[in-house]
């Protein structure tokens, strides 16, 4: 069955509660002697409880906008509707920067295919790959089965698929789903999270020699002039895990995967409409496809990013930021990935100007294109404005950051802080984390995480952190899917990941000593992150 929709709408009671955090005094020292602002946190609650704006904020970027593919027009009307919406809550200079060109632009405008000849007609669920190109017209073709694993395998194919739907893969298996996919921590998942352990930890793995025969298979089909590849998704159930199959800059690539300079038009497919057509053509029944798929490209588009402050009074000079990826794959509408975190962070902002209270430190936000590609905004523009991590020459903004907080792993409520090896800040954050604890925000720990825009900052030692969320469907259903649409968030968990941001914010604005630093960290001149890595928790 497909999962019900739990998105959580607080009652009033609820709210109520939420909002009687302390009957003290506005400052209240912990054992730990940092100060806790309870008057604010109130302020912040009350507006972030009482009047959220950050579902109607998530629906414009994802029903309006859709998935903000970087470099494509839909991320750029929706950065414009960013703008103007910051501008209309009062932010400061709200603008959209560029971060230099990224390459080129794509849209897939229209996917249809159906099977036409055969037992019976059925139409086919997919979805294009990204910076693949198009067919021109309506076209109809043959399908063929034609697995490719090996370079005998292509030596065996040579001059047989020309014009041809091609099946490249072996069909995967489906199996049932007897476990629920969507999940929340533990209290026994929070205490192994904060407990260290050395030699624990997962490790990247890469199948070389299967990515360079990816690329090899690539450049095969379109040489032998096939009308389109059809893959099976790594989904099931209607959902489909979809990224690129060609480069968005053909002559600068990143990562491990290099693409070829032309690829042939591939289509991600259902994995049971994927093993239909195996099954048919290996019973000897003939399958021919009337497909269409219309792609655009734009060739030399800009990367861009949104950032706008709210400014400090004393220590205005001084900068807290707060950020998360705007940029999505294309399969869906981007929701929780990362929709999500855009419309928390924006939600913050919001909060912390709605609610009047002061900031000693300016605040600034930013949301960040091309995350997806290898966090290439976040990390131009720390290259730009504090350090280049190459070369480790600071610039003088680099002591003018006290940190930056980042949201980028689903629509999970938020349970803690990975420190990034950062000891020092530990007591500072417990202290921060009390007054949520009835959120179910109680866990720090050492580890940290990779895959999100807060490595770009602490890349050149500034503290930057990313919460701990919990899962709900993130891997299992929604990252990198069809299936990252509206629907999928969970309204309460929002709701609470933007007052807790908003109030760590705050408090990181308002501390009379910046944040605690791990030491400079050395030059990494070789060092380009591959693109979309996987997320993943480490022990640092």
């Amino acid at each position: 069955m497909v999962p019900v929709n739990t998105r959580v709408r607080p009652s009033h009671a609820l709210l109520v509660a939420l909002l009687i955090v302390a009957p003290a005094a506005a400052q209240v020292a912990t054992p730990t002697s940092e100060k806790v602002d309870y008057d604010a946190i109130y302020k912040i609650k009350e507006e972030g409880f009482q009047r959220s704006q950050v579902m109607n904020t998530a629906s414009w970027l994802t029903d309006v906008y859709g998935p903000r593919l970087t470099g494509s027009p839909s991320f750029k009307a929706a950065a414009d509707w960013a703008v103007t919406r910051l501008t209309e809550w009062g932010a400061t200079n709200p603008r959209i920067e560029s971060w230099g060109t990224f390459g080129r632009g794509w849209v897939n405008e229209r996917f249809a295919a159906t099977v036409v000849s055969g037992a019976q007609p059925w139409t086919i669920t997919g979805v294009p790959k990204a910076w693949t190109p198009g067919i021109e017209g309506t076209v109809t073709a043959d399908v063929v089965f034609a697995p490719m694993e090996n370079d005998a395998d292509l030596e065996k194919w040579k001059g047989k698929l020309a014009g041809k739907v091609v099946l490249p893969m072996p069909v995967r298996e489906v199996k049932a789903h007897f476990e629920a996919e969507a999940t929340r921590m533990t209290d026994a998942d929070l205490d192994k999270l904060s407990t260290f352990e050395p030699t624990a930890g997962p490790r990247r793995n890469y199948n070389m020699s299967a990515i360079g025969f990816m690329a090899k298979r690539m450049a095969f089909l379109k040489a032998e002039g096939v009308l389109a590849v059809f893959e099976p998704g790594r989904g099931d159930g209607g959902t489909l895990f979809v990224q690129q199959g060609g480069a968005y800059n053909p002559k600068s690539q990143s990562g491990f995967m290099r693409f070829p300079a032309e690829v042939a038009p591939q289509v991600v497919i259902a994995a049971e409409h994927y093993g239909r057509l195996v099954r048919t053509l290996e019973k000897k029944v003939p399958v021919s496809v009337e497909i269409t798929v219309r792609n655009t490209f734009t060739e030399d588009q800009q990367g861009l990013n949104i950032l706008a402050e709210l400014p400090g009074t004393d220590k205005a000079d001084e900068v807290v930021m707060l950020g998360a990826h705007f940029d999505a794959w294309h399969g869906g509408t981007g929701a929780t990935d990362n929709a999500a975190g855009s419309a928390v962070m924006l939600e913050a902002l919001r909060i912390l100007k709605a609610s009047g209270v002061k900031l000693r430190r300016t605040v600034r936000l930013g949301l960040w294109g091309g995350e997806e590609q290898g966090l290439i905004g976040s990390r131009e523009y720390v290259k730009a404005t504090f350090a280049d991590r190459a070369n480790m020459q600071v610039k003088p903004a680099h002591g003018k950051i006290t940190g930056y907080f980042n949201v980028d792993n689903g629509t999970g409520a938020i349970r803690g802080v990975y420190l990034q090896g950062n000891e020092a800040i530990a007591a500072l954050f417990s202290s921060w984390m009390q007054p949520f604890d009835n959120l179910g925000m109680k866990t720090l720990t050492i580890q940290n995480t990779s895959g999100t825009d807060h490595l770009s900052f602490d890349a050149v030692g500034i503290p930057g952190f990313q919460f701990i969320q919990d899962e709900v469907e993130y891997d299992t259903r929604t990252h990198h899917s069809n299936m990252d649409v509206w629907e999928r968030l969970q309204t309460g968990d929002m709701m609470k990941n933007a007052v807790i941001v908003a109030s760590f914010v705050y408090h990181a604005a308002n501390r009379d000593q910046a944040l605690p630093r791990k030491p400079l960290p050395k030059a990494q001149p070789s060092q380009t992150p591959p693109a979309a890595p996987a997320r993943q928790t480490t022990q640092n």
